[in-house]
């Protein structure tokens, strides 16, 4: 489920019969439950809200989905690889890596 930039993913618990889920693109800690697939949703955004307008009442930012910007440590021998395959291609370091993960992270976009 998306809403307002934010991302829920949900899972069910058979034992207590019932939908869980948590807002996974921040590294603040939201989520929800409910009975229902409908009132989940409602669960969902109702949680966000709640964050952003608890977050107002702090007078802090509420953490916005990831910057963009992350470090990765490889080892010395596949950042070597990759810089390679990415000469090979025409492309940037940068630009290859992204179009790797891209191309990865695309099975679960949706």
């Amino acid at each position: 489920m998306k809403y307002k930039g934010y991302i829920g993913v949900v899972d069910f618990d058979e034992e207590a019969e019932i939908f869980y889920g948590e807002v996974i693109n921040t590294r603040d800690i939201i989520t929800f439950q409910e009975k229902t697939a409908k009132a989940l949703k409602k669960a969902f955004i109702d949680s966000v809200d709640d964050y952003l307008e608890f977050c107002e009442e702090l007078g802090e930012s509420p953490e916005r989905p990831f910057s963009g910007r992350f470090n990765v440590r490889v080892d010395p021998e596949l950042h070597k690889e990759a810089y390679v395959a990415a000469r090979h291609a025409g492309k940037s370091l940068n630009t290859w890596i992204n179009e790797a993960i891209t191309q990865a992270a695309t099975h679960y976009s949706d």
